[in-house]
């Protein structure tokens, strides 16, 4: 499921689209939040520019959007109905499950932002 190839391994990862052979990120870790958001310049394997145009990524903040509501929806069910907690505890899961989980969401918004634009290539061609 997770193979070299697949949208999913070049999401989860963030390695390059195009070869999934490098991380697209300078720092791979989420969690350094300084470094969050600063990535190479191009893969050195295949030579992707990741910026495809100036301002590529703000796209990505549709993704993140649908991303929290889904996040949020899932932290009230599982909060409200599954373990039956009152509205202020779920509303209080919701905004710590969406806080604790910032970073990850934001990379993966911009990992599938960059998927649905850019497809696996095996070849080792220069873009």
């Amino acid at each position: 499921m997770l193979k070299k190839g697949s949208k999913l391994y070049s999401i989860l990862t963030g390695t390059c689209p195009k070869c999934q052979e490098e991380s697209m990120y300078q720092d791979k870790n989420p969690l350094h939040l300084s470094k969050l958001l600063k990535m190479n310049e191009k893969c050195s394997h295949c030579g992707l520019h990741y910026q495809i145009e100036p301002s590529f990524f703000y796209g990505a903040m549709y993704v993140s959007y649908a991303m929290n509501v889904a996040l949020g929806v899932a932290a009230f069910i599982i909060s409200y109905v599954i373990f039956n907690s009152n509205l202020k505890t779920a509303f209080a899961v919701i905004l710590i499950s969406t806080i604790l989980l910032y970073p990850f969401v934001l990379r993966w918004a911009r990992n599938i932002y960059i998927n649905i634009f850019v497809s696996f290539n095996p070849n080792k061609d220069k873009a």
